[in-house]
């Protein structure tokens, strides 16, 4: 079967967003353009790291290319609405890419879908008609650093960090391993 690659080259909107209560999220980003919306699902972690290595980038590409990257994001362009509904999952992620278009001076995100097969790089940032499924969503410095920002602020919405070991602590306790399981109790 063909590979089905969507891509957004000026995006109306592409942001991380979650399903469900903390501890129990699945994170989506999801593009949309015009009539056209794609959802793909993918773990917290991921979402997390796609905010850093943006950030990364962003710094790279001014620093070498001179490109006026923002340093803060206007507030007309942080976007604080919920995923658009029904949130469909076009594919659930397992390699991404990231890259810097010099013509478009936009950012390049590519999304594939997890494979059987290991990814060959050369089907990141490619056309070729073998390979997975991909979103590809090109974005100006501005609107990376809001979708960072805006991923950031989804990842750390979840569950308090245990202040011992950094594990989420649950509403109904949490059994730290810095602690060997034992809970301090107050009696006796």
């Amino acid at each position: 079967m063909a590979r089905v690659i969507h891509v957004f080259r000026q995006p109306d909107r592409f942001v991380a967003g979650t399903v469900g209560e903390p501890g129990e999220r699945t994170f989506y980003l999801q593009a949309s353009e015009e009539a056209r919306l794609v959802s793909v699902a993918l773990e917290k972690q991921q979402v997390a790291v796609l905010a850093e290595r943006i950030g990364s980038l962003l710094e790279e590409v001014h620093r070498r290319f001179g490109a006026d990257v923002p340093e803060a994001v206007p507030d007309d362009l942080r976007d604080t609405e919920p995923l658009t509904v029904p949130v469909e999952e076009e594919f659930k992620v397992g390699t991404m890419g990231l890259g810097w278009d010099a013509e478009s001076r936009a950012v390049v995100i590519e999304l594939l879908a997890i494979t059987e097969e290991e990814v060959d790089e050369a089907v990141v940032l490619d056309d070729t008609e073998e390979g997975p499924d991909a979103v590809r969503v090109f974005l100006s410095p501005v609107e990376a650093r809001a979708f960072a920002e805006r991923a950031d602020r989804v990842v750390r919405a979840g569950r308090k960090p245990c202040p011992l070991c950094a594990e989420p602590l649950d509403p109904a306790g949490h059994v730290c391993p810095r602690q060997n399981g034992y809970r301090r109790s107050d009696e006796g």
